[in-house]
């Protein structure tokens, strides 16, 4: 499948020094968040009234931990990925892969953010009303920001005629 170009002058290695320079900042972005939501979720079971919370919240609690361990193992996935393949020439592959983890990475961490909120709002009102509408909203927002408007304007690329980007040609 031929490339679609990058509009720069540059050869192909180039390229994909520059496509993994541009993930690794954005995951410089994420990373943060991932690791203070992780660091605070860890501390709330050793708070004094933690015992005293609902069913209900003891389960929001452990999916968002667990949603949020997920989220860090696949946003720290490609910095793993790249130690263990160095050396072996594999960047269009690193490049692929770790496109797909940070995806599913922020996904995750979508899902662990607005978990996070249904929690807190349950806690905070203990209304069934006031915690759907508000998991519903945050939940929207996340998928309008970081799903829906960036597949918006890569169809819009797609339909105007620019080829995506294939798979990796190593494999």
């Amino acid at each position: 499948m031929p490339e679609r170009p990058s509009g720069r002058n540059e050869t192909e290695e180039e390229r994909l020094d520059r496509n993994l320079g541009e993930l690794l900042q954005e995951l410089r972005v994420a990373l943060p968040g991932v690791q203070v939501l992780f660091a605070f979720l860890l501390a709330v079971p050793f708070q004094q009234h933690f015992t005293a919370i609902s069913e209900f919240d003891k389960k929001a609690y452990f999916a968002t931990l667990l949603l949020t361990a997920l989220s860090a193992a696949l946003l720290i996935a490609p910095s793993a990925y790249h130690r263990l393949t160095f050396r072996y020439q594999q960047r269009h592959r690193l490049v692929f892969i770790a496109n797909r983890l940070a995806i599913a990475g922020l996904a995750t961490l979508a899902l662990a953010m607005t978990c996070a909120i249904m929690l807190v709002t349950n806690v905070l009102f203990g209304t069934v009303a006031t915690t759907v509408v508000t998991t519903l909203l945050v939940l929207v927002m996340f998928v309008v920001l970081w799903a829906v408007l960036p597949l918006r304007r890569r169809l819009k690329y797609r339909d105007e005629g620019l080829p995506l980007l294939g798979p990796p040609r190593d494999g």
